[in-house]
């Protein structure tokens, strides 16, 4: 499978078994392949980050952010597929292309984010990297933790 950035994906259960971080979203729900991720590859590792439908519980969020701090990176919405999805963007994680468990199908086409959408989110994503390289973590997983552990399986 050729893993591009700006796909939607679905991850394998076995990388939520592998990886116990309680900051890491619930990967099925009610029987569902849940949630999905817009995918970043950044060479051998790539970065997944959660999207949900659950635009009513995180738009207030959003407006308190902004209030307190003047915007909002961390958290985004956004139209993906024809529908509201909300971009949480404080949930991304590193994994790697074996926990990759199918591709987002609507229509019988992989979902791929558009351009305008896909550089605001990759934008987002590199100030929040930046932001936590200068001491403010924002992210709610270990995301280092989990790259180190991604990157000694691909080494062994």
């Amino acid at each position: 499978m050729k893993i591009k950035t700006g796909y939607i994906y679905h991850i394998k259960d076995e990388f939520f078994d592998k990886i116990n971080d309680k900051g890491l979203m619930i990967n099925h729900e009610n029987g569902h392949a849940r949630p999905t991720y817009f995918t970043i590859k950044d060479k051998d590792i790539l970065w997944f980050i959660p999207l949900s439908s659950k635009v009513a519980k995180y738009q207030p969020i959003i407006e308190k952010k902004i209030k307190k701090y003047g915007n909002c990176r961390s958290i985004m919405i956004r139209e993906i597929a024809n529908k509201k999805s909300v971009i949480l963007l404080q949930n991304a994680l590193p994994t790697l292309e074996k926990y990759i468990d199918h591709p987002h199908i609507v229509h019988g086409k992989h979902v791929k984010v558009v351009e305008t959408v896909k550089d605001e989110i990759l934008s987002s994503f590199k100030y929040l990297l930046s932001l936590k390289e200068d001491g403010t973590n924002l992210f709610f997983t270990d995301i280092d933790k989990i790259k180190e552990i991604m990157l000694e399986e691909l080494n062994n």
